[in-house]
């Protein structure tokens, strides 16, 4: 009898889990793990780049998830909330994607600078490299 209530309430505990497929955009192939339906979006985010990285997938995503949108492949066109629960909509299938960083003008000596959509920051202006190469190391480089 003591048995049987062990296994009662380890059910109970579990609630209704599901297999969801986590397709990450750039990726090789999907993420597939099985999680509760009361879950929410933003911890489902974290499992999935955390396995993401431990398997040595590329490119390399980071893991700040405030970077990161997830849309139900199945449901609209709109991502779902970081605090929503992953049953919510009743998908299984799901797609990862990093959010577009818009452009950042910072003037510094009139020039701006822009951030790529990876987190890589890009050219600076219309510089070249060996402008900015004097620059970064403060001493000049003869033309020939």
């Amino acid at each position: 009898m003591l048995l049987q209530k062990q296994k009662k309430g380890s059910q109970i505990a579990k609630g209704n889990r599901f297999l969801i497929t986590i397709t990450v955009l750039g990726s090789a192939g999907p993420i597939r793990f099985v999680v509760n339906e009361e879950e929410i979006v933003a911890a489902v985010i974290d499992t999935t780049l955390k396995s993401y990285a431990r398997e040595g997938r590329l490119p390399i995503l980071g893991s700040d998830l405030s970077c990161f949108q997830l849309y139900c492949s199945n449901a609209g066109s709109d991502a779902l909330s970081p605090w929503e629960t992953i049953g919510s909509r009743g998908g299984r299938n799901f797609l990862l994607y990093k959010k577009q960083v818009q452009p950042q003008a910072e003037m510094s000596d009139g020039e701006a600078s822009m951030v790529a959509p990876e987190g890589g920051i890009t050219r600076k202006g219309s510089g070249s490299f060996k402008a900015w190469l004097n620059k970064s190391l403060n001493f000049k480089i003869s033309s020939h």
